[in-house]
């Protein structure tokens, strides 16, 4: 009996692990097809029409769960809002850094977040971090340096915009983590669904501009692929821990350079990738030494892997 058990867990990690690759994937081509769509609107319209879809998948997961007046009774009311406003401001951003960075490189900046999270549980959730992985975090930031080197990739805005990006979202794990002590995931959830759709739409509306019958299909299919991609994560998580999928989130950085090879024609350089690779390896070493230390993952099921 007990090993029909371990087989049958082991099944599920492995079907987790694909859900998590093909959901890597879903993401990637959200983000390819926004990045052809913010070259002609701006970013805010885009970002607003793409969180309807997130919105909307978000408040009827909770409505099966419990009524939403139910599930916005929050024991804390201003972190959540704080949560949902810093979720909304990184998507602006990295909207924003769509428009200039190619995918590749935006990929690799934002991937520092983990890193970024190592820090900010610091000083927000009190948690000690030990040399070994500040030394990682080092060395992660060392690998940022290299892609945005002189006569890399231009120090602009864009890339301003990734690595504020980037900072926000880290802040937004950090901040879930607190929360998920106090409130339910579908307490949460509803927050960042409303406080979202709200700021979103409040700015987004005046920078509204009409679309052709192409464009809004492109709109359209974004909006699909959110509801699509968040869905298989919930369900991945649901089959194994987030701790066990998390390295998985990696497969971005080589699905975005694919991406954005074939479809802007652009191909990262060999210096900029060796500095996404040391990225990569200190988010990994930090994962790992998180698991060891038996520090806690908590997993915000309406916003799995770095959008």
């Amino acid at each position: 009996m007990s090993s029909i058990t371990a087989d049958s867990r082991t099944e599920n990690v492995g079907r987790a692990i694909i859900l998590t690759l093909i959901t890597i994937g879903v993401f990637g081509v959200q983000d390819a097809i926004s990045k052809v769509l913010v070259q002609t609107y701006s970013p805010f319209q885009i970002t607003m029409m793409r969180y309807w879809g997130f919105a909307a998948f978000s408040l009827l997961l909770v409505m099966r769960q419990a009524p939403l007046r139910q599930a916005l009774n929050s024991k804390v009311p201003l972190w959540q809002v704080l949560r949902g406003v810093l979720l909304m401001a990184d998507i602006w951003f990295f909207a924003l850094a769509l428009r200039t960075v190619p995918l590749g490189e935006l990929q690799a900046i934002t991937v520092v977040y983990p890193l970024l999270v190592t820090l900010f549980a610091i000083p927000i959730l009190g948690e000690k971090v030990g040399v070994f992985r500040f030394v990682a975090v080092a060395v992660g930031f060392a690998g940022a340096l290299v892609i945005v080197r002189p006569g890399g990739l231009p120090l602009d805005w864009g890339v301003g915009f990734a690595l504020s990006s980037a900072t926000l979202y880290a802040i937004y794990i950090v901040i879930t983590r607190k929360v998920s002590q106090f409130d339910s995931a579908a307490t949460s959830m509803t927050y960042t669904a409303l406080i979202g759709l709200v700021m979103s739409g409040v700015v987004g509306v005046f920078f509204w501009q009409p679309m052709g019958w192409g464009d809004f299909a492109l709109v359209v299919t974004v909006m699909a692929t959110t509801c699509a991609g968040h869905g298989l994560m919930v369900y991945a998580l649901s089959m194994a821990p987030a701790s066990v999928v998390q390295p998985f989130n990696y497969f971005s950085l080589p699905w975005a350079i694919g991406l954005s090879a074939v479809v802007f024609g652009h191909w990262i350089d060999a210096i900029s990738l060796l500095g996404a690779a040391i990225i990569v390896a200190a988010g990994l070493v930090v994962m790992a030494r998180e698991r060891v230390k038996r520090v806690a993952v908590v997993p915000d099921p309406t916003l799995p892997g770095r959008e």
